[in-house]
């Protein structure tokens, strides 16, 4: 009977996982108008929001219903919310007391600092739970690193536990002040972009353990929902949203409400202003479900419509098409207001831009921001990591992608440089910055970048420093290196069927190491232990070449058994003691090295005088390799890793030995002298303009 209970209960667990998603958020206060259509994800923390915007005092009021369902196999006792803008509630705050020195808080206004303030908080007395008020049970955890200070988490205790598969509707009044836009949120000139704006609940792990870090600095994880939001804004101002738009009340106070709903995503994202200009557009390629597209413009920008229209095309059709479509049916794409510091930012179904007044076509901007916030709809949007611990799953496979969709759109970026506070473009014709990496050369160097920490470490937690690269430069090389590889038919089929196999979920990095060894029928740990788990660097270079003329003997040779003395004749040169063999012969000896800690197998390409190649293959374990020929032809070149295979290589200026002087890399480095000269000069004529 024990065994019984067992199964029947391991059954029962299951039902609930299935059935509970179709049917959770349709019975709480939203419209079930809204509900229809397939469910994508597994619906667990989902959001009836009511939210006023008080203009004058930046001040957002507003309620929450959290339709919330435990999906581990354990009883919790507890609940845990994200207060995020408590993080410019004092220059105390986890977030502002590390990053004081880089953002002059002094400077801050008594009306720029910010908070999330949380009135009240009550179970609804559904599903099997009874009314009851957990105000008194608030309190503020430091779960990461103890500062009593920081007050961006909360956790509330139930009067019960919460079993497996149990759901429960928690009731939020809630006040949030808006914070000057700072770290891509915020408020500025009649311009409102906000993001993690309400409370927000953790996830709740496998292991029945509540993921909910402080905030400080990095971006954010959580589960997917659906979510109805009502906006309450002053009449003519234009409104941005997750989802689209399904209502919309004219008040007698002179404010509109705008009713949003969004299903199958982890988080809600908005933004108000008088002064956008909204076009609309459409995207339709075969094969692919079309995507209507919104634009908000700011009137300096308007002349930049076309080009954010194209790159959001760009994006839907090369991401759509290498890795899985696009599901939502619609875009927001956002252009910031100036000064605005909310550029460059991604949420679901919309996303922030960025470009300048002056921004002339070569320099692909927007369309870089474009490609690369539009492409987190897939990487962040769709496959939902957790970008606290692991932000290169999203950040990095969505550099590696976009470089790739950047390449086969655009033409390169011409290399620009600003000056006068930014306002003033000056181009280098001829001289271009390539989207798609070309290696980890900048980072050369004994102090190289790539030696502060291991990707592997969580994101949060990396060295000064190191989140930028183990978070985007990285992780985009060891794609690039992996499709270089095993070739982008196969990496192509890695990335897609990773996408497919964790859309709507949240994937770890040992479960894309997992599809990469599936599909390619490969174990490919030793590549990911070194790039992954390790901060060792890869640089692989040409030692030593010697390619001389073969000489006849001098000296004792054995003919019939006998020892004879033989001494070169004298040669046509004049030369009585190294007189060439004839017809002529080149011995050429190739030494080839190891410098940089990490492995990996790479091609040494050998190039005669008369054109003809010879291709070696070296698994680069050790320290060094030789290589001897003889033949009729003089050796005039040698390349390591001539297919740039391996763009972690971070000095590639030592992979090739050349005969010949190689006037280019002089060229180039004369070019970069120049340059910083003309930039430096410009810079002193600013300080007296």
């Amino acid at each position: 009977m024990k065994k019984n209970g067992i199964l029947f209960g391991q059954i029962f667990f299951l039902l609930l996982q299935i059935c509970l998603p179709l049917s959770i958020f349709s019975q709480s206060n939203t419209n079930k108008k809204f509900a229809a259509g397939p469910v994508l994800s597994p619906r667990i923390a989902n959001y009836a929001i009511d939210v006023k915007l008080d203009t004058e005092k930046h001040l957002l009021n507003g309620s929450e219903v959290l339709t919330w369902r435990n999906t581990s196999r354990y009883d919790i006792p507890d609940l845990r919310f994200h207060l995020y803008y408590n993080a410019w509630l004092n220059d105390k705050s986890s977030f502002l007391s590390r990053l004081n020195s880089y953002y002059r808080l002094a400077g801050y206004g008594k009306n720029d600092w910010a908070y999330c303030k949380v009135k009240s908080i009550k179970i609804k007395g559904t599903r099997g739970w009874r009314d009851a008020d957990l105000t008194q049970s608030m309190k503020y955890i430091q779960p990461d690193d103890m500062n009593s200070d920081d007050k961006t988490v909360m956790e509330v205790q139930l009067p019960r536990l919460i079993r497996p598969g149990e759901s429960i509707e928690i009731e939020i009044e809630w006040q949030s002040k808006v914070p000057r836009t700072f770290a891509r949120t915020g408020t500025i000139d009649e311009y409102y972009f906000l993001g993690q704006w309400f409370p927000k609940i953790g996830v709740l792990q496998d292991d029945g353990l509540w993921n909910c870090h402080q905030f400080i600095g990095t971006e954010f994880f959580s589960d997917y929902g659906v979510y109805d939001v009502k906006m309450t804004v002053p009449k003519d101002w234009i409104v941005g949203a997750t989802g689209e738009e399904v209502d919309r009340t004219q008040n007698d106070s002179g404010t509109v409400m705008h009713h949003y709903y969004q299903a199958d995503v982890h988080d809600f994202a908005w933004t108000t202003s008088p002064h956008f200009r909204v076009f609309t557009d459409r995207f339709e390629e075969t094969g692919l479900p079309a995507t209507r597209l919104r634009l908000l413009l700011m009137p300096d920008h308007l002349d930049k419509k076309e080009r954010y229209f194209q790159a959001t095309k760009t994006t839907l059709k090369y991401y759509g098409t290498w890795f899985g479509p696009y599901p939502y049916g619609h875009l927001t794409i956002i252009d910031p207001a100036y000064q605005s510091r909310t550029g460059g930012m991604e949420y679901p179904t919309l996303f922030t831009g960025g470009t300048r007044w002056l921004s002339p076509k070569a320099t692909l901007s927007p369309e870089g921001v474009t490609v690369h916030e539009c492409g987190h709809q897939f990487w962040y949007g769709i496959v939902g990591n957790n970008e606290f611990e692991n932000a290169w799953l999203d950040e990095g496979f969505n550099t590696y992608s976009q470089s790739r969709a950047m390449e086969v759109a655009y033409p390169p970026r011409t290399l620009d440089r600003r000056y006068l506070d930014g306002f003033l473009p000056v181009l280098f014709p001829g001289i271009h910055e390539v989207y798609r990496s070309q290696g980890a050369e900048r980072f050369d160097g004994f102090e190289s970048g790539l030696k502060l920490d291991r990707m592997s470490r969580d994101s949060w937690q990396q060295a000064p420093g190191a989140y930028r690269i183990n978070a985007y430069n990285k992780p985009a090389l060891m794609l690039q290196t992996l499709e270089n590889y095993l070739g982008w038919d196969l990496m192509q089929k890695i990335m897609s069927t990773y996408f497919e196999r964790w859309k709507f979920k949240h994937p770890r990095p040992e479960d894309f190491f997992r599809v990469v060894n599936e599909i390619s029928s490969l174990d490919m740990s030793w590549f990911f232990e070194q790039t992954y788990n390790s901060s060792n660097v890869f640089d692989y270079a040409v030692g030593s070449v010697r390619s001389q003329p073969v000489r006849a003997t001098l000296g004792y040779v054995e003919e019939d058994g006998l020892l004879q003395f033989e001494e070169p004749s004298e040669g046509a040169a004049g030369d009585t003691n190294q007189a060439e063999v004839v017809p002529p012969q080149f011995k050429s000896t190739i030494i080839v090295r190891r410098w940089g800690e990490a492995i990996f197998p790479v091609e040494i390409k050998m190039t005669f005088a008369n054109g003809d190649t010879l291709l070696e293959r070296w698994d680069g374990s050790d320290r060094w390799a030789r290589f001897d020929y003889v033949r009729p032809e003089k050796l005039v070149k040698v390349e390591v890793d001539p297919r740039g295979v391996l763009v972690l290589d971070i000095n590639r200026t030592n992979n090739t030995w050349s005969a010949k002087p190689q006037a280019r890399i002089a060229a180039y480095k004369w070019t970069g002298k120049w340059m910083i000269w003309l930039q430096s000069m410009l810079q002193f004529f600013t300080f007296f303009s």
